[in-house]
């Protein structure tokens, strides 16, 4: 069928490389929690993850200020694509985390968060995928909710123990900012898919 307006599909491309480059990105945190040998070198390859995001939402919001037509609300699109690198920057920050306060054997409770940040920035991505095909959207978005109010759980549970059992009020401090931070990730995470489930409700 013949288009009078040509669809932009840049944009998915795009959304496409940023919501994979936060997959990378969660992906190495919990390797690093669960395995924290050479900090350093492997925050360094965070940051340059969290750098590239960086790049793909500028060039997200480059290909916004220039285009005419554009394949869902403008405003949605740059909502989009800052929640999706506010993600990625609580990711980052959860590793940095780890170097700054010399935490060389995070608990438990962390690396279990920073999987479920895994499950939600696969989630993200698997919607992002969808949205240029108008697919089920809604589900990978009602997943990554129910991950969120999950990660909520845990992090009670595991502030609940830390205050229970750490004696060393410097050591409490430090993680409990840790579990903080991988919250505001979820927190993020789920502030994204309100976006995509909004984009769907609007096409709809």
């Amino acid at each position: 069928m013949f288009r009078l307006i040509p669809r932009e599909t840049k944009f998915f491309d795009l959304f496409a490389e940023l919501s994979n480059n936060l997959t990378e990105g969660a992906l190495l945190l919990r390797n690093i929690l669960e395995n924290p040998v050479d900090l350093i070198q492997q925050v360094d390859r965070m940051q340059a993850i969290e750098h590239k995001g960086d790049l793909a939402t500028h060039a997200i919001i480059t290909k916004l200020n220039q285009s005419f037509i554009t394949p869902f609300d403008r405003e949605d699109i740059h909502r989009l694509a800052s929640s999706l690198d506010d993600v990625l920057d609580f990711v980052n920050a959860a590793a940095t985390r780890l170097v700054m306060y010399k935490i060389y054997e995070p608990p438990k409770a962390a690396v279990e968060l920073a999987a479920v940040i895994v499950l939600q920035s696969e989630e993200l991505a698997r919607g992002v995928s969808l949205l240029e095909k108008n697919g089920p959207v809604m589900k990978h978005c009602e997943e990554i909710n129910r991950l969120e109010h999950q990660a909520d759980l845990m992090t009670q549970n595991a502030l609940a123990r830390l205050f229970e059992n750490e004696r060393d009020p410097i050591q409490l401090i430090k993680i409990k900012e840790l579990y903080e931070v991988l919250e505001f990730a979820t927190d993020k995470a789920e502030d994204a898919a309100n976006v995509l489930e909004a984009v769907v409700l609007k096409s709809a």
